[in-house]
């Protein structure tokens, strides 16, 4: 699989653990930056990964800025891109299976490089329950989601 990784300047201390994290599982990585500390807004590279997905560059995306809302938040105005911060291993993992997540978002204020090691692993192992025999209803719901996102473009 590929996987878009950007950060911000808050972010970039995680990264290259990020960035390990999905090589370390054989996944090929897609860094669109940020390179350095220097300070950088977030939304800049949240579009880059947002573009990797649309554009089917990317199966998946993992962002990090400060906190992850702000990433998240930017990631979700992009149409396919379902984005959520997550720091804990069953929402990495379910978000994906329940309701296609395909961006993960972390907050590199807010968690450590050991949590980011099982984490990375929980999202890019998950795969989405909807295709699958039994998963009528999660493919009912990311319908419903879809639809929204139709509804207001």
């Amino acid at each position: 699989m590929k996987v878009a990784v950007g950060c911000d300047h808050a972010g970039f201390p995680l990264k290259y653990v990020v960035l390990e994290s999905v090589a370390s599982l054989g996944h090929e990585v897609i860094d669109v930056g940020s390179f350095s500390e220097d300070v950088v807004d977030f939304p800049d590279f949240t579009k880059k990964v947002g573009e990797k997905i649309q554009n089917a560059e990317a199966q998946r995306g993992i962002l990090i800025c400060g906190s992850g809302i702000g990433a998240a938040i930017a990631a979700n105005k992009m149409k396919g891109v379902y984005a959520s911060i997550c720091h804990d291993t069953y929402s990495a993992a379910q978000g994906v299976m329940h309701d296609a997540m395909n961006v993960l978002c972390l907050g590199g204020r807010v968690i450590g490089p050991e949590l980011v090691k099982v984490l990375v692993p929980a999202f890019l192992n998950a795969e989405y329950l909807g295709d699958k025999s039994g998963g009528e209803r999660f493919a009912r719901r990311v319908g419903k989601i879809k639809g929204i996102e139709e509804e207001n473009r």
